[in-house]
């Protein structure tokens, strides 16, 4: 009887123990960027060459299982705490004691959630940003403005319009990709490892998604799932966004979870390849940022707008998130509204980015457009 006593203990003890380490360690992440820098750089790769490789040998993604089972567990969930007074009450003994089991299985659950969403996710969140973990070039201290972000809106315009003519397209005048894109994904990011060093070591093949018509509701390119460390992306997506989004989830395999020092790590491993497509990719993963930022910052005055190089037709054409060809298959095929699929992700997200304390929640997004204004400072202004 004592041992059996001890063994309840345990199983209730030990999730309980996860719920409170994980509290202490996301309180002591946002009192302590230091403590997240180390974390970040000594103990977060870890789980990339560890879990990360035994999840990358499934050619599926082990994540969208995952995401979708934790659905079922969260409404299991909800119903456990609403109803659990109601069954008290009616449940005969027996059949008591299994709910009693469900009860303490779900508590597991929500234990290793807490603790895996902590040192995945959310302690990321608080470690210093990429411009003072590393000289990216420039001052991170100096105020941008019209002029210089006109400097590098043109010119990333300029080098898109050019890319855009000698790009391999089909009878439909889509873009096409001859290569191996994984790899030549994780070539460039072990390349950018050369010059930031967190982005080193192993990379498992980025995975598509099962369900990229449901993730396109939610206008989702790519996603990064903390429960299996693999990096996602939508593979019924227009092929260009594919690059910049496999290393955009990439570098969130590396402990850069802000959005938008993940689009400026897409960005740099991409523009600086060989490979014309990559480019291309990289330079229209941040167009519109660099075009709507510009166009605020001369006061919206058409006139002086239309004075710098135009964005050409045929990038306008490829700069498209899906055809209009698969947004008609994703729209018969969907069980639900794209409206209302895209407005509670749209929610979900920013009270996620909100929460982990990225306080413009999904403008965070283009924020990338200052990370770029600082790396260029010194080459084309």
């Amino acid at each position: 009887m004592i041992k059996i006593d001890v063994q309840r203990k345990w199983k209730i003890l030990v999730p309980g123990l996860l719920v409170i380490i994980s509290l202490l360690l996301n309180l002591t992440g946002w009192l302590s960027s230091s403590f997240c820098n180390i974390y970040v750089k000594y103990v977060f790769p870890i789980w990339v060459e560890t879990y990360g490789r035994l999840t990358g040998i499934f050619p599926f993604s082990v994540g969208e299982i995952m995401l979708y089972l934790a659905v079922f567990l969260a409404a299991a969930l909800v119903l456990w705490a609403v109803f659990q007074p109601l069954f008290v009450r009616i449940l005969p003994k027996k059949q008591f004691g299994l709910f009693k089991s469900c009860s303490l299985f779900l508590f597991w659950v929500f234990g290793i959630v807490c603790i895996i969403m902590t040192l995945n996710c959310f302690l990321l969140y608080h470690a210093s940003p990429v411009n003072e973990r590393y000289d990216i070039g420039g001052d991170s201290e100096k105020e941008y403005g019209a002029d210089e972000i006109a400097a590098l809106r043109d010119y990333v315009v300029e080098q898109a319009n050019a890319l855009s003519l000698t790009l391999s397209r089909d009878e439909k005048g889509s873009l096409v990709y001859e290569g191996d894109m994984k790899q030549e994904a994780k070539k460039q990011m072990r390349r950018l490892g050369e010059s930031y060093s967190a982005l080193k070591g192993y990379y498992p093949n980025p995975k598509p998604l099962a369900t990229s018509a449901f993730f396109s509701q939610q206008y989702i390119m790519g996603y990064y799932f903390p429960f299996s460390m693999e990096a996602n992306y939508n593979n019924i997506m227009c092929e260009i966004n594919m690059p910049s989004t496999m290393c955009h989830e990439l570098s969130h395999l590396k402990g850069f979870i802000r959005e938008d020092e993940a689009n400026f790590i897409g960005y740099l491993a991409c523009v600086d390849s060989e490979d014309d497509f990559f480019r291309y990719s990289a330079y229209l993963s941040v167009i519109n940022y660099l075009d709507n930022d510009f166009y605020k910052a001369i006061g919206k005055n058409a006139e002086i707008y239309l004075s710098h190089p135009a964005i050409s037709s045929q990038v306008i054409l490829d700069d498209q998130f899906l055809t209009d060809e698969m947004w008609e298959k994703v729209e018969k095929g969907a069980l639900i509204d794209t409206q209302t699929v895209k407005e509670a992700s749209n929610t979900f997200t920013e009270t996620t980015l909100v929460l982990n304390g990225v306080e413009d929640g999904k403008i965070s997004y283009s924020r990338v457009v200052n990370l770029l204004l600082q790396y260029y400072d010194g080459i084309l202004y």
